[in-house]
C-alpha cells in the first residue's frame, strides 16, 4: 500500500529519516535532469516559483560610438567585400553571458559600407531594419525596390523578403541595424538563404547576385507619404505580407511631423514621440518589433516610466543623459543605449538651445499581442500610476 508524507511515512517517525528520503530524492531528480518545483517550509515557500522565473536580464548599458568608430573603419580597411558580406559589430549586452544580443529579444548594430560595393541578394527569417547615420549613398533593395539612403532613413527588410545591402557611392557610409533575431533564435524560427536567388527572364529562372529593379526607387515615398491618403489602386501585398509595405521612411517627412508637434505640449515621460507604423493598418511595422523617434526639446526632462518591452535608443542628435536603474549615462550623436524591460527611466536634454532626438526600437508589439504589455509612469509628485496595459483585469 502506497505510503505518504501525510500517512505512515510521518517526518521525525522512528522508522524514517525524512531528510535522508529527501537527500535520496534529490539526488535521483539531479541525475535525470529535473526541477523540483515545490518549496518545503515556511521561510522557502515561494522559492520555487522565484527560481522557475530567474533567467539571465540584461542590463542597462551604453555603447559610445566614439570608441567604436575606429574598430569600424579599421574593420573597412581590412575587411573587403570577397571576405565578407557583412561588415558589422553587434552590441552586447555584458550581462548575457555570451549571448549575441544588445537585450534579451533584439540586437543592435553598426555596419560600414565602402564605395561602390553590393552584397549578394540573401533573406531571412528575422525581420531587420537599417537606419542610416552617416553617408548619403547606403543602399539596400527589398523585394526589387531599389533604395538609397541617408541619415534618419528608416529601411525595412522585412522577414523572408530578397534583398541587398551595400553603397552606391564614394565615402564610407554607416547604418545602425536592429534585428529581432535573439527572440527568432529562442523560438528555433532562425535560418538564412542566399544560395539560390533566382528571377524569371525571359520565360526562364536565372540565378543572380542581385535584384532586378521592378519598382521606382521612391515607391514606398509615392504609395504611402501622403498620411491619412492610401491609394486602393495599387497592390499592397509585398513580401510575405507580414509586415509593413512600406519599405523607407524618408527623413524629412520625420522630421517635419516633430516639428510641427513641437508646440503642443507632448508627454511628460517621452517628450514628443512619433513611431513608425504599417500605413495600411495603423499597427507596428512587424509583428515583434516598433520603432519611434523621440524628440527632448531645448531644456526638456522627461518624469521616469517603466515598461516591461526592452528598449533600445540610438542618439541621432543632441546631447545630454538618462538615468536608467538609478545609474546616469550621458550620451551625445550616434551613442546607443538600452533600456531592458522593468527598469525605470528618465531623459535630460542638456542644451538650452538646440534639440536631442532618439531612433528607438522596442519588442512592444510582441508583448502586446501576447496581452503582457503594461506601462506606468510617475506623476510630478513622485506618485505611481499606470500608462498603459494589454492585461484584461
Amino acid at each position: 500500500m502506497a505510503t505518504t508524507l501525510q500517512g505512515d511515512l510521518k517526518r521525525g517517525s522512528n522508522d524514517y529519516n525524512w531528510e535522508e528520503e529527501m537527500a535520496a530524492l534529490h539526488e535521483r531528480t539531479q541525475a535525470l535532469d529535473l526541477y523540483e518545483f515545490w518549496s518545503v517550509g515556511k521561510a522557502g515557500e515561494h522559492e520555487a516559483v522565484r527560481d522557475l522565473a530567474r533567467f539571465d536580464k540584461a542590463v542597462p548599458h551604453i555603447w559610445k560610438y566614439r570608441d567604436i568608430w575606429p574598430c569600424l573603419k579599421k574593420a573597412g580597411e581590412l575587411i573587403d567585400m570577397n571576405e565578407s558580406e557583412r561588415r558589422s559589430l553587434i552590441m552586447c549586452n555584458p550581462a548575457l553571458k555570451g549571448l549575441i544580443a544588445t537585450v534579451t529579444t533584439m540586437f543592435a548594430a553598426y555596419r560600414i559600407n565602402n564605395p561602390h560595393e553590393i552584397a549578394p541578394a540573401h533573406r531571412h527569417s528575422p525581420n531587420a531594419i537599417r537606419f542610416g547615420l552617416t553617408g548619403h549613398t547606403n543602399f539596400t533593395g527589398v523585394e526589387g525596390e531599389p533604395i538609397t539612403f541617408g541619415p534618419g532613413d528608416l529601411v525595412l527588410t522585412p522577414h523572408d523578403t530578397w534583398h541587398n545591402h551595400g553603397n552606391e557611392g564614394e565615402g564610407g557610409a554607416v547604418n545602425l541595424s536592429v534585428l529581432d533575431m535573439p527572440l527568432v533564435n529562442v523560438l528555433n524560427a532562425t535560418y538564412f538563404e542566399s544560395d539560390y536567388f533566382e528571377e524569371d527572364e525571359q520565360g526562364r529562372r536565372i540565378r543572380k547576385e542581385t535584384q532586378e529593379d521592378r519598382f521606382h526607387p521612391e515607391h514606398s515615398r509615392r504609395t504611402y507619404g501622403q498620411g491619412g491618403l492610401l491609394p486602393r489602386s495599387v497592390s499592397h501585398h509585398r513580401g510575405t505580407g507580414n509586415a509593413s509595405p512600406m519599405y523607407v521612411y524618408r527623413w524629412e517627412a520625420t522630421r517635419e511631423l516633430l516639428e510641427n508637434l513641437r508646440e503642443l505640449e507632448g508627454s511628460p515621460w517621452d517628450g514628443v514621440i512619433v513611431e513608425y507604423v504599417d500605413p495600411t493598418t495603423g499597427r507596428a511595422p512587424y509583428a515583434t518589433m516598433t520603432f519611434f523617434a523621440q524628440m527632448l526639446r531645448p531644456g526638456e526632462k522627461t518624469l521616469p516610466s517603466r515598461q516591461n518591452a526592452s528598449l533600445i535608443y540610438t542618439v541621432f542628435e543632441g546631447r545630454g543623459h538618462s538615468v536608467i536603474g538609478g545609474r546616469r549615462f550621458d550620451w551625445e550623436p550616434f551613442d546607443t543605449f538600452c533600456v531592458p524591460g522593468g527598469e525605470w527611466v528618465e531623459h535630460v536634454n542638456r542644451s538650452g538651445r538646440d534639440d536631442a532626438i532618439f531612433f528607438v526600437s522596442s519588442d512592444e508589439p510582441a508583448l502586446k499581442t501576447l496581452h503582457f504589455y503594461s506601462r506606468h509612469g510617475r506623476g510630478e509628485s513622485g506618485e505611481e500610476v499606470l500608462l498603459e496595459t494589454s492585461r484584461r483585469f
